[in-house]
C-alpha cells in the first residue's frame, strides 16, 4: 500500500512539474507551484521526514506562494513577451562555471553511505547516544535542531527573514514607482 501512495504522490509531482512547463498564465502557475510543494510535503510525510515535510509546507507552499502572489500584484497576471538578450552567451559562461566550480566542491566528498567518513564516526555516535540524557527530548531530529544547531537553525531563520522583507521592500517600491509623477518633465520647470 505504502508502494502505491508514493508512485501516486511521485505521478503527481511529475504531472505538475510538466504543467509548469506548459502553462503562460503567472496566476496558474504560482498555484500549481503551491500544488507541488505541497505533494513533496506529502510525500516527506511518507518518507517519515516530519520535519523536511513541515519546512517544505510552510516555505515551499506557504511563503513563496504568497510571495508570489504579491509579485502578481505588481506585474499583473499575464506573461509578457520580452525581447531576448543581446548576450546570451554571458548567462551561458556564468551558468558553466557556476556548475564547473560546485562539481569540483564535490570531489573531496566521502562517497555516499561510506561507513568511514568523519560524520559517521564522530558526530552520529554522540548525537544518537548522548541526545536523550544531555537534552531530554526524545526525538533526535528535534534535539539536534533546537539543541546542538541551535545558533545554525537561528542563522536561517534570520536569512529567510532578511530574505522575506527584501522582496517586501522591492515590491512595496515597485508600486510607488509606477504611481509617482515622471521627475523632470517641462512642466517642473
Amino acid at each position: 500500500m505504502t508502494n502505491l501512495v508514493d508512485i501516486v504522490l511521485i505521478s503527481l509531482l511529475a504531472v505538475t512539474a510538466f504543467s509548469l512547463t506548459r502553462i503562460r498564465n503567472l496566476l496558474a502557475s504560482v498555484m500549481l507551484f503551491g500544488i507541488f510543494s505541497l505533494t513533496a510535503a506529502a510525500l516527506f510525510v511518507v518518507l517519515d521526514a516530519v520535519d523536511v515535510a513541515l519546512t517544505e509546507a510552510a516555505v515551499g507552499a506557504g511563503i513563496s506562494t504568497v510571495l508570489m502572489l504579491a509579485a502578481i500584484a505588481v506585474v499583473g497576471p499575464n506573461e509578457k513577451v520580452m525581447r531576448e538578450a543581446k548576450r546570451p552567451w554571458v548567462a551561458l559562461v556564468v551558468v558553466v562555471v557556476t556548475g564547473v566550480a560546485l562539481i569540483y566542491g564535490t570531489l573531496d566528498m566521502p562517497t555516499l553511505g561510506d561507513p568511514d567518513a568523519p560524520a559517521h564516526n564522530h558526530v552520529s555516535p554522540r548525537f544518537t547516544q548522548d541526545s536523550p540524557n544531555e537534552i531530554g527530548i526524545p526525538n533526535m531530529v528535534t534535539s539536534v535542531l533546537a539543541s546542538y544547531r541551535g545558533y545554525d537553525t537561528l542563522g536561517e531563520v534570520m536569512v529567510i527573514f532578511a530574505a522575506g522583507v527584501g522582496v517586501l521592500l522591492l515590491l512595496g517600491s515597485g508600486s510607488r514607482r509606477k504611481g509617482a509623477a515622471p521627475t523632470g518633465t517641462r512642466d517642473d520647470r
